[in-house]
């Protein structure tokens, strides 16, 4: 099954004005790989002028992340950036970006703890040359503390953090995520953080400050009540795969056609409602499964259940089933299927940006959808190197 193309933009829509909220803000990025981008990228959706500072002759390593020889991951996380080589270490190269902070708001760095100080570019330094200077840190571990000078890879915040003993199967390894979790939550919490400070600095006419962000923390926050859970029962969660330790059923189920849908009851009402439309209504009354803590403890027999019924439809036919009596299912989708839900299609959801290198390329679009600046995606992540910006080495 291929992705239908209904969702393309053409270069007139993506040229057109739009207002922009963050436009007169310059983001100086000094970061590589995932995080200090993600963090970017949202600002530079809204307006602000991003310019990524990158090493001569060789830029973000985002750049070498390459399927068929091109890197859709710079692509989609720098798009709507400029770019300019600068060799940090060298006198001219420090003399250039202290030149660019004069004039910029922000600051997005992402070396490990120390670095800019090594290269008489520390806080210090940049707020000697501008006051209101905010300067974003990302690391691993954070700026001080025990284990600042470690490498911090989102895959060790991952497993560090809790997150990975949680994910999976109880009777298989933990499982760290496909995708670069640690660094995309982070990104998100800078961007909400700088836009904090850069507030402050506007309505308070306060000084710029410096923002310290590990990966760890905020990977550690979407984890939820999780410590205060263990020290109220002394217990740890157990890797339930698809199922919820609080409430049942929760789930993903195959249908005859080889599909899965997703389900959950998490509430009586919808749990009733899911007897009925099952032809069950007996299990409504059932001792087993009578309140939400029934039927989380007897979990494996309303699971079998509720798999029964499942398995003997098609997902279409169970969607349609569930959707016209109110329980709460959706589809399991790949890529393929999830570029093809009308969902994603009407309301934009993926868009199709034009592109020099290789005609177009498919990426999210701006995921809050404000009324009157809604931001725009101007250009994909220049990679061909003729595009630079600026270069000096």
């Amino acid at each position: 099954m291929k992705a239908e193309q209904p969702f393309d933009l053409n270069r007139q829509e993506f040229a057109r004005a739009e207002a922009a909220p963050l436009d007169g803000i310059r983001v100086l990025d000094l970061s590589r790989l995932v995080a200090g981008n993600a963090l970017t990228h949202v600002l530079a959706d809204y307006g602000a002028e991003v310019i990524k500072v990158e090493r001569p002759g060789q830029g973000d390593d985002l750049r070498n992340w390459r399927v068929e020889g091109i890197s859709i991951h710079w692509k989609v996380y720098a798009r709507n950036k400029k770019s300019v080589t600068l060799n940090l270490r060298s006198e001219r190269g420090r003399a250039i970006l202290l030149d660019l902070v004069r004039s910029s708001h922000m600051l997005v760095e992402n070396f490990l703890p120390g670095t800019l100080e090594e290269w008489d570019l520390g806080p210090d330094i940049l707020h000697a040359v501008n006051y209101k200077l905010i300067i974003v840190r990302i690391s691993g571990w954070g700026q001080s503390g025990p284990d600042r000078a470690l490498p911090g890879f989102g895959s060790l915040v991952e497993a560090r953090s809790g997150f990975a003993a949680m994910n999976g199967f109880a009777d298989r390894p933990p499982v760290l995520p496909p995708l670069a979790l640690a660094d995309m939550v982070a990104g998100l919490y800078g961007a909400v953080a700088a836009l904090v400070a850069l507030r402050h600095c506007e309505v308070k006419e306060g000084r710029g400050q410096i923002l310290d962000l590990p990966l760890f923390d905020p990977l550690v926050s979407i984890l939820g009540p999780q410590a205060a859970l263990y020290e109220l029962t002394g217990q740890l969660p157990e890797r339930l795969g698809s199922r919820s330790n609080l409430t049942a059923p929760r789930n993903t189920y195959q249908c005859r056609d080889g599909q899965y849908v997703a389900l959950s009851a998490s509430m009586q009402s919808m749990y009733e409602r899911l007897m009925r439309t099952i032809g069950r209504p007996e299990l409504i009354e059932d001792e087993r499964f009578l309140t939400n803590a029934d039927r989380v403890d007897n979990n494996d027999q309303l699971d079998r259940v509720v798999a029964d019924f499942i398995k003997k439809q098609d997902q279409r036919d169970v969607l349609n089933i569930f959707r016209e009596a109110g329980v709460t299912v959706g589809p399991v989708h790949d890529t393929v299927g999830m570029l093809n839900d009308p969902l994603v299609k009407e309301n934009g959801v993926i868009v199709r940006v034009p592109d020099d290198d290789i005609d177009s390329v498919l990426m999210h679009n701006i995921a809050a959808r404000l009324s009157e600046t809604p931001g725009l995606i101007r250009t994909p992540g220049a990679y061909r190197r003729d595009t630079v910006w600026y270069r000096h080495s």
